[in-house]
């Protein structure tokens, strides 16, 4: 199984769940009696619509008669749909330390077709050398045993594929000069960061540029987001905002919508990518 089929399980499991939620409401069904029909909670429901849990077919198939769906073909559609989702990805094998909330972010990443991002505190992660990714993994985890360190570094590397892979995606990063001069390791690690945002610029999926200090306040004043968009037809654009101990997804269209036209004007605002190629190779020669 490559990573875009697995990838595209979590796809599918929201693309399933949308559908079966537009089918509830279209009935005026609650989330109580739906859950009640297949022998489960309201929030087990609402999960299910939320593309965050496997789907058992008898679960399906007890749905879909409760919204009235007779027709043969339109069910096995759904319920070819169920199966599809329920395939493994490959980041399930990095479980002891990827956390539950983050896995379908995981999943997410390596299914979208343009991702755009605004960091802040360090160089986003599909960025990142191995010797700052540890040193990064090190410092926000002191408690880290080198084997857990590894485990989450080689997760991290193996996230980047997503840039080079046959059909990889557009990747736009914006970048606050603060995540530049923040250093993590030592010097030469640091020397090697810049110089690998300078080769990963020139990939043609690639859109990086820098927000310099110079410009003074700008449009993402919110903090870093991420946004991730997808070819499948009925799958909207999602935002992600990542927390401490969680994540929350957008996908209200008015709300996405906001944060479209905050990363249309970082990219508008900001230095253009040969530009902050340039920008790159002055911090370089400081270091």
């Amino acid at each position: 199984m490559s990573a875009s089929e697995s990838s595209g399980s979590v796809v599918r499991r929201i693309l399933l769940g949308s559908q079966l939620r537009r089918l509830r409401e279209s009935r005026g069904i609650t989330r109580e009696a739906a859950g009640y029909s297949i022998r489960a909670s309201e929030s087990k429901i609402s999960r299910m619509e939320l593309g965050r849990v496997s789907f058992k077919a008898r679960d399906v198939e007890d749905l879909l008669t409760l919204y009235g769906v007779g027709d043969a073909q339109e069910r096995e559609a759904l319920l070819s749909l169920a199966r599809e989702a329920n395939v493994a990805g490959w980041w399930h094998s990095y479980s002891d330390v990827l956390p539950g909330w983050f896995q379908t972010y995981v999943g997410l990443e390596g299914a979208t077709s343009l991702l755009r991002v605004y960091e802040v505190q360090f160089v986003h992660g599909l960025l990142q050398t191995e010797s700052y990714a540890q040193a990064v993994v090190r410092r926000g985890m002191p408690d880290a045993g080198p084997a857990e360190i590894e485990r989450r570094v080689a997760l991290r590397m193996e996230r980047q594929k997503l840039l080079v892979a046959e059909r990889s995606a557009q990747f736009h990063c914006v970048l606050d000069e603060a995540a530049l001069r923040r250093p993590y390791g030592e010097r030469a690690v640091m020397r090697e960061q810049l110089k690998h945002l300078i080769e990963v610029s020139e990939r043609p999926n690639v859109r990086l540029q820098v927000m310099p200090f110079s410009l003074g306040g700008h449009a993402g004043e919110s903090g870093a987001f991420t946004m991730l968009g997808f070819q499948e037809s009925g799958l909207p654009d999602v935002v992600y905002l990542e927390q401490l101990t969680s994540a929350l997804y957008v996908d209200k269209p008015e709300e996405v919508a906001q944060y479209a036209r905050v990363m249309d004007r970082l990219q508008e605002e900001g230095p253009n990518p040969a530009e902050t190629r340039d920008l790159l190779r002055g911090l370089l020669q400081l270091m």
